[in-house]
């Protein structure tokens, strides 16, 4: 039986990988703080015998070695995430994505990991206006968050050819779907569009709604990650990929979207209206990947488009408004 670790398990990203590699017969261990991570995300998995929950942090050396102790995969997926809130706390941000993200490249290094995939992120692209994005071309970082996921990339290349460790970094495009939460100043767009909207509130759109984002839906990020860790292409390790549809949606497209899915549960949604307010900052205004390369030496084909993706997201919604 092959055992993985999952830091950042009981988060959005983290859980759903969870799910999935309970189903396909895996141990699963996961390392969480429940600083972004909720306990309502895990709780179907605590009575599976494959399945053990460490509450820790990684930034402590000790608890990042005891979590990889027998393990033959880490998928590490613990973060802070969202510009704003890296904007706001710096260094918390700073300690957590950088200093923690030390501590797992050493403990695993120390326990003789298998493979090392980390979730890296599309905002290391930073000011490069090139599309789309390909791998080998970035600019330079816009907030604190970026600076903390470049940094994560220069040491896993580092720990890569120093300690001779099997390390893909996935670049994340704005990851959405089941789970994902809804609450708080730091709330994704597509859930927080869709909570207010259920709500029948008016949500606002940063800037003139002609941003651009290329949304992912869980299910691909959770291929990538399978993709990634299984690989027996010496080719494909110890490199990044984006993690990505390879198409982009506009804001006022995707409110659009949401509302047109929405209504087929509640038809009064259909009349609510849209707000405008002033751009982030930090935020860029178009982001689309080529994921052709993850594609050429990964083999991953994306299953889900962002329609499909929002439909099977706003279901889940619906059917637990009482989460939101």
């Amino acid at each position: 039986m092959k055992k993985i670790l999952i830091t950042g398990g009981a988060g959005f990203i983290g859980s759903n990988l969870t799910e999935y590699f309970l189903n396909k017969g895996y141990f699963v261990r996961c390392l969480d703080n429940f600083a972004t991570g909720y306990h309502h995300n895990i709780e179907e998995f605590l009575n599976n015998s494959n399945y053990e929950l460490i509450e820790g942090d990684i930034r402590d050396l000790e608890t990042c070695h005891l979590a990889v102790k027998g393990m033959d995969y880490v998928l590490h997926q613990a973060a802070l995430g969202s510009v704003p809130r890296s904007i706001n706390d710096p260094i918390t941000s700073n300690e957590v994505n950088v200093s923690g993200f030390l501590n797992m490249l050493v403990a695993s290094r120390d326990a003789g990991i298998k493979r090392f995939v980390y979730a890296a992120s599309s905002s290391t692209y930073g000011d490069s206006e090139k599309l789309p994005k390909v791998e080998e071309i970035i600019g330079k970082p816009l907030s604190p968050y970026a600076v903390t996921k470049y940094v994560n990339e220069l040491y896993a290349d580092v720990f890569a050819k120093t300690y001779n460790m099997q390390i893909i970094g996935l670049r994340y495009f704005n990851v959405f779907g089941r789970r994902q939460n809804t609450r708080g100043a730091y709330a994704a767009v597509i859930p927080l569009f869709t909570k207010l909207l259920i709500q029948h509130e008016s949500p606002t759109i940063n800037g003139t709604g002609e941003n651009s984002r290329d949304f992912t839906y869980i299910d691909n990020v959770i291929q990538m990650n399978e993709r990634a860790m299984l690989t027996d292409n010496e080719n494909a390790v110890n490199t990044v990929y984006n993690t990505a549809v390879g198409d982009r949606t506009n804001l006022m497209q995707l409110a659009g979207y949401i509302k047109e899915y929405l209504a087929e549960y509640d038809t009064e949604i259909a009349k609510i209206e849209i707000k405008f307010g002033p751009n982030r900052v930090g935020d860029i205004p178009h982001s689309l990947a080529s994921v052709d390369k993850a594609k050429q030496l990964l083999g991953y084909q994306p299953t889900h488009v962002i329609q499909q993706g929002l439909k099977e997201a706003v279901r889940w919604y619906w059917e637990n408004k009482s989460m939101l």
